[in-house]
């Protein structure tokens, strides 16, 4: 390790999550969301070391496919991300499973498999309720039947995506109805499977649904996959969520005091001269700053652990380094400094959910957030 700033990812944490999570949701399949660099926690570590623990891996965009398959990944690999047309060929080339939203990717994924020889693989992905992509629930019938149609795609999952699940049973209902957005939603991914029977067609055999905050709050939305993303880091997607898997968060971001001084009553510290001490006190510098994704927002406002006590962070973060008020201590250049996480010791903690509510976001910006020069450390 030659930088003193890193994140240390506890992957044997992670696939205790992942065991929690398969434990509630039985018989269904888990397919874990590695996106957005495994929400931060550095993919290449994570991947390798959670796919004997699941059945499908998730992600985004083609690209993270790719990754995941030059990585050595052997399981299904589902991008979940809108595909254009000019990937396809990729798609069927890495052994990755489309998403399919539309007709034109539908037909044209049907031709281009044709003219290579092979076959495509493919989830269909409904709208019920997001509107952000997917077939709307409504128009869905016309969709279903071409897709069922064709000879050169294997329809191998139907799903929707939840836009309130976090949200605990009949706390999200809308204007004037007895029941949850959520609710609403299984409901309508319910009708958009009726279509099949209906034309003597087979459910293809993969139906999914919940994410997160489904699984903590919608047993009937299991189905057969379920696509934990942020609780199998360890983070729980909403606040009122019902904790009914425990899970524990796997990433700690650790640094160390590269310089400690004292610093005079009224001196003051870092661009803008925002803070200087009412007293003496002793200060430290952290080789950390908003170039590492430590939120320029978070200046005068956070905290950070050192030998397991809270110090106030103090003046403006700068891009590479932010000062902490040490004020009585023993602390010395050198000694670790916790970002985020908990310390062992005391067992005092730091949580994505504190820094995002001191910047106005949520655990997920915080986590993916988290810059490629901050060396990601993975233990067992």
């Amino acid at each position: 390790m030659s930088r003193p700033t890193y994140l240390e990812i506890d992957l044997t944490q992670l696939i205790n999550n992942a065991q929690a999570i398969r434990q509630r949701v039985t018989p269904a399949k888990v397919c874990v969301m590695l996106k957005a660099n495994a929400y931060g926690h550095g993919v290449e570590g994570v991947a390798p070391a959670i796919e004997p623990y699941v059945d499908m891996i998730g992600v985004a965009i083609l690209e993270e496919g790719i990754q995941l398959r030059k990585l050595g990944i052997k399981k299904p690999i589902l991008v979940a991300g809108g595909a254009f047309v000019d990937q396809i060929g990729e798609y069927i080339q890495h052994d990755l499973r489309i998403t399919i939203s539309s007709y034109e990717v539908l037909r044209a994924a049907e031709q281009i498999a044709l003219e290579l020889g092979k076959t495509c693989v493919a989830h269909l992905k409904i709208d019920t309720g997001m509107q952000r992509s997917g077939i709307r629930w409504y128009e869905a019938e016309s969709f279903v039947l071409e897709a069922a149609k064709c000879k050169n795609i294997v329809i191998e999952g139907i799903y929707t995506h939840f836009a309130n699940s976090e949200l605990p049973r009949h706390s999200d209902p809308p204007p004037e109805r007895p029941f949850s957005i959520t609710e609403e939603q299984i409901q309508r991914f319910n009708e958009v499977l009726a279509i099949y029977p209906r034309h003597g067609l087979a459910v293809p055999p993969i139906r999914h649904a919940a994410n997160s905050g489904a699984i903590l709050n919608y047993p009937e939305a299991f189905f057969d996959m379920v696509r934990p993303g942020i609780m199998f880091y360890g983070i729980y997607p909403g606040a009122g969520s019902e904790r009914t898997v425990l899970v524990k968060s796997a990433a700690s971001w650790i640094s160390r005091l590269a310089y400690v001084k004292s610093c005079r009553t009224g001196d003051p510290v870092s661009y803008g001269s925002l803070w200087a001490p009412e007293k003496d006190t002793t200060i430290g510098t952290i080789p950390c700053g908003y170039g590492d994704g430590y939120f320029r927002l978070l200046s005068g406002k956070s905290s950070v652990l050192v030998n397991g006590v809270r110090k106030s962070q103090v003046g403006r973060i700068c891009m590479d380094q932010f000062v902490i008020d040490l004020g009585i201590s023993a602390a010395k250049s050198g000694d670790e400094v916790i970002l985020l996480g908990e310390d062992p010791h005391t067992k005092e903690e730091v949580s994505a959910d504190e820094l995002a509510r001191i910047v106005g976001t949520n655990a997920y910006e915080i986590m993916t957030n988290i810059s490629a020069r901050v060396p990601r450390v993975f233990k067992k």
